[in-house]
Formats: C-alpha cells, structure tokens, sequence
C-alpha cells in the first residue's frame, strides 16, 4: 500500500479552506502533519483518519462515542 504524501496547496484544496489556514493549523499541530526541508507534507492516511475522527466528533458530539470510537451504551 502506498500513502500519498500531500502538500500544503494540495490539503487547503482537500479540506476547501485557505493555505494560510492549513499552515496554522499544522503549525500548532491541529492537523497531522511533517516538514520535509523546511516545507509541511501530509500523508493522505493520515488526514483520511482526521477528517473521520472530526466528522464523528460533530455528528455525536464528544460524549457519544467510548474511547474505541463505539457508540455509548
């Protein structure tokens, strides 16, 4: 399995916000990120899992899942 590795430009169009948002964000490590040279890379994987963990987050709210992501009892 290959992970893709994303650029900066290349996320902020994933996630349809600005670049300058996805710099922060990465900067305060709000989103799984690594520099390579100086510049942020993202693998795709990893940002896959993000984006599940926040939708999940949103739709049920924090209290709404156990610790292994399942529905609370």
């Amino acid at each position: 399995m290959s992970d893709e590795i994303l650029t900066l430009p290349e996320v902020a169009q994933l996630l349809k916000v600005a670049e300058k948002t996805v710099y922060t964000m990465a900067q305060k490590g709000e989103l799984p990120a690594f520099k390579v040279g100086g510049q942020w890379r993202f693998r795709r994987t990893d940002l896959d899992a993000w984006i599940d963990a926040k939708t999940r987050c949103a739709a049920g709210g924090a209290d709404a899942h156990d610790e292994n992501g399942e529905g609370k009892k």
